[in-house]
């Protein structure tokens, strides 16, 4: 009796061993790719004087007291283009990105999150938020410019960051650059065989907050996107009221558009702040 009862007894302690493992390692997953989410780089690259234009480098305090940086570059023009960079690297991989939006005829203002560039901090979905809320902050109190001449544009993960900036802050518009649905959506197409959607804490659901937008919404995808794919981009524009909104179709792929269709970008952002432009 006492052989049958360890045989029995077996079984269940590894059933417990392996339940504990697979927890441990979905925990580890989990942890992983929220980290993933954010890339920050603090070493700058480049600085804003590389562009040969008028700029301001500022810093600004989001509402936690966060300490901020950003580039301004005026134009002549009453539009301004905030710009919410993707998740890796920071401000200073932006320059082609910020060169090709004032070739669009409008001014530029693009930060760092924080835990990026110089900024201070460490990355978060509602830190982020925050970050974009403080930018919005500082081109309204600091240049004066109204709130209905700020065109939001989001860069990938900074789509999330516009899509949330318009549900708590009035813009004129949104661009949204080779941005996803939600991030649980993206990763349980990249790990199907994990259950992503229950691990993540990140989510920026883009898709649902879409649904809500009334302002003009110019969406911006290649088809050969490798990493967001393009079906993302036609789920959100299925998402926007069907009077505002507008898609472009980029050349390259994720990273590369602005080598190898800078000039289809450009004309494309130009003739939507035509459209828009108060």
């Amino acid at each position: 009796m006492q052989s049958h009862g360890r045989v029995r007894v077996r079984p269940l302690r590894l059933a417990v061993l392996l339940g504990i493992g697979l927890a441990g390692f979905l925990i580890v997953v989990g942890c992983s790719a929220n980290r993933m989410v954010f890339q920050p780089s603090t070493t700058m690259e480049a600085s804003p004087a590389a562009l040969k234009r008028p700029h301001e480098d500022v810093f600004f305090t989001a509402a936690d007291g966060t300490r901020l940086n950003g580039w301004f570059f005026p134009a002549n023009t009453n539009v301004v283009i905030l710009v919410c960079h993707g998740n890796a690297g920071n401000l200073s991989h932006r320059l082609s990105l910020i060169e090709t939006l004032l070739k669009a005829n409008a001014s530029v203002f693009a930060f760092d999150y924080r835990g990026y560039g110089r900024s201070s901090g460490k990355p978060s979905e509602e830190g982020v938020c925050l970050d974009a809320e403080a930018a919005w902050q500082w081109l309204v109190n600091e240049r004066g410019f109204a709130p209905t001449s700020i065109v939001a544009l989001g860069e990938s993960l900074g789509g999330g960051v516009v899509c949330e900036l318009a549900t708590r802050k009035p813009l004129r518009a949104l661009i949204l650059q080779s941005t996803f649905t939600s991030v649980p959506d993206l990763a349980s197409e990249m790990l199907p065989w994990l259950p992503m959607r229950l691990l993540l804490t990140t989510r920026f659901n883009n898709h649902d907050k879409l649904k809500q937008v009334r302002i003009p919404v110019l969406i911006l995808h290649g088809r050969k996107d490798t990493i967001i794919p393009f079906a993302h981009a036609e789920k959100n524009y299925a998402a926007l009221s069907a009077h505002s909104r507008y898609f472009a179709e980029l050349d390259g792929d994720h990273n590369d558009t602005l080598i190898v269709g800078a000039e289809k970008y450009q004309q494309a952002v130009a003739a939507f702040l035509g459209m828009v432009r108060p």
